[in-house]
């Protein structure tokens, strides 16, 4: 059953009675998405606040990134002050019951909230050339570095493994010239410029494992409270191209992890962009393609995605036209490209004929918006002249101990907190350049010949990249990617002690477990035991596991 969000209310006169509305978004027409926009200090951050905190009271999970520090207040609840009793008597509301929202932190760098990461190879070529800045020409070359490191079973883990694999195809150029076509040295070399710059901005802290478990982020609490994640945003935003590629990682894994539900009474998580013109500022088209498709689509997965931003220009008119839901703070109209945002934005709300809304966008108040949701058939309804109710939490941000006392008592407190190095395409690469010296070295010392039946022995037992021979750690990645918990180093056992260990049913059972869970739909940390496919399996489900990869690896590009 659908439930109405009361937002803000109107004290002008409504079309159909002369009487001040109530301006509800209704939760069933929610995932239809909406924006919100409006110069700074005209009251978007409280706006944000309230419609967070009436879906975490409904038990829908919110993320939102925090650019300001001002939302970490939503874990405290609110008290009243002069100004507030003030806004109550002038819409004739009740204090509002203060109470505080279920919140969990999160932080890349791992400062003012738990770490999040994400693995070059999840996160994909196109994503990744976003970040990097990358042209046409260094972006087909970032292509073929994952596809060889696919085809050779490299696991792209971190920024150490890029750099070795653009290294070793720097090196070794020629030997994949005839099947997969030119690698311009000056093209890795400016990929490895871009990814030392991304380095010192502290992006490095972002690759790795563990990886971010969306189910840690899809919970409600004990009230059934939707949990309003928080990303800590204010040292990020210093690196924009690392923040909107994260939120756009985040939104393609959300469109690849969820099944398709329809509608739904209420969304089954609501996503917050803010500064959401970072998202489109010089973003190739394709990217811009992906994108629109994703906000299209995802709506089936569940999902409301709602757009923060000062200028509704900002957004592009193919994404915009998929905003149901629209706030509309005050503008103010001092250039010319300001007066075509007022009349733009004027534009795209149901007109109302008692309102010049063009006129009315450079009038509003603070904590005063246009505001037009849609309604029960969901069509828009008429935009509405209103002020923003106030929110039950405290607004403003905590401090810095009950912060810190939040995170500790979180249910995903030490799950994050410490990196997982394993073995992976920089361990690799490494261990097959020295063999290739120490194969050389024992060849002008004149090995012996037992030395040299020795090497022709491990020699069989590997493919040349540091794998075992028929096997390929595409799998091990893909099982990594489907769980989205870290694995640990650990050598499989032969393929002759998995048969002798079990008969073909355990194996399936062990690769199928490892690979889609327990079938519940829910995710669960994995034991040492469960992290390894046996080899038999791994043989036999190569092609298997490098489809997966291949999968997660353009999450944002599969679905066209």
């Amino acid at each position: 059953m659908s439930k109405p969000l009361h937002i803000a209310k109107s004290l002008g006169k409504s079309i159909a009675k002369d009487q001040a509305i109530e301006l509800n978004l209704l939760s069933d027409w929610a995932n239809r998405h909406g924006c919100i926009t409006g110069a700074t200090g005209t009251g978007k951050t409280v706006t944000l606040q309230v419609l967070a905190q009436a879906f975490s009271d409904i038990g829908v999970p919110v993320f939102m990134a925090d650019v300001k520090g001002d939302l970490s207040g939503m874990a405290h609840a609110g008290q009243n002050s002069p100004k507030m009793q003030q806004r109550c008597q002038q819409l004739g509301v009740d204090e509002p019951q203060w109470r505080a929202c279920p919140v969990t932190f999160w932080d890349i760098f791992g400062k003012q909230g738990h770490p999040v990461r994400a693995t070059i190879s999840d996160l994909g070529p196109l994503l990744l050339g976003r970040m990097l800045n990358l042209n046409e020409t260094q972006a087909g070359v970032m292509q073929l570095a994952f596809k060889i490191a696919d085809d050779n079973g490299l696991l792209l883990l971190d920024t150490k493994d890029l750099r070795a694999m653009l290294q070793h195809l720097g090196e070794n150029a020629s030997e994949y010239q005839t099947e997969y076509g030119n690698i311009s040295a000056a093209s890795i070399g400016a990929i490895q410029r871009s990814l030392l710059a991304v380095s010192e901005q502290g992006g490095d802290q972002f690759f790795g494992e563990p990886m971010l478990n969306l189910d840690d982020m899809l919970q409600t609490d004990a009230n059934g409270k939707g949990v309003v994640n928080i990303l800590a945003a204010d040292q990020l935003l210093q690196s924009p191209r690392l923040y909107s590629t994260f939120l756009l990682w985040m939104l393609s894994e959300l469109y690849e992890h969820l099944p398709e539900v329809g509608d739904l009474d209420q969304p089954k998580m609501v996503f917050f962009f803010d500064e959401a013109h970072l998202l489109f500022d010089e973003a190739p088209k394709i990217l811009l393609q992906k994108i629109e498709q994703v906000v299209r689509l995802i709506r089936s997965k569940g999902v409301g995605i709602y757009f923060v931003t000062q200028n509704p220009l900002d957004i592009p008119d193919t994404v915009l036209g998929q905003l149901g839901n629209r706030v509309q703070h005050a503008l103010r109209a001092y250039t010319p490209r300001d007066q075509k945002a007022v009349q733009a934005a004027a534009e795209t709300f149901r007109p109302n004929p008692e309102l010049d809304t063009a006129q009315v966008i450079g009038e509003l108040g603070v904590g005063e918006a246009l505001i037009s949701f849609l309604d029960e058939k969901g069509r828009p309804n008429v935009v509405q002249r209103g002020f923003v109710l106030p929110p039950a939490s405290q607004i403003g941000p905590l401090s810095p101990e009950e912060r810190q006392k939040i995170i500790s008592g979180s249910i995903v407190a030490g799950v994050y907190e410490k990196a997982v190095d394993r073995e992976s395409a920089y361990e690799k690469l490494k261990g097959r350049v020295a063999a290739t010296a120490a194969t050389a070295g024992a060849a002008g010392a004149g090995a012996t010949s037992s030395s040299a039946t020795n090497s022709a022995t491990n020699s069989a037992g590997t493919d040349g990249w540091g794998n075992s021979a028929g096997t390929n750690s595409v799998t091990t990645s893909a099982t990594t990617a489907a769980s989205g918990r870290a694995l640990p180093p650990q050598t499989p056992p032969p393929a002759e002690q998995a048969a002798a260990e079990g008969g073909i049913a355990d194996t399936f059972n062990d690769m199928f477990g490892n690979l889609f869970g327990s079938g519940n739909g829910v995710r669960r940390k994995d034991n040492v035991a469960e992290t390894m496919v046996k080899s038999a399996v791994r043989t036999m489900g190569s092609q298997v596991g490098r489809e997966i990869i291949r999968g997660v690896l353009g999450s944002i590009l599969k679905k066209r």
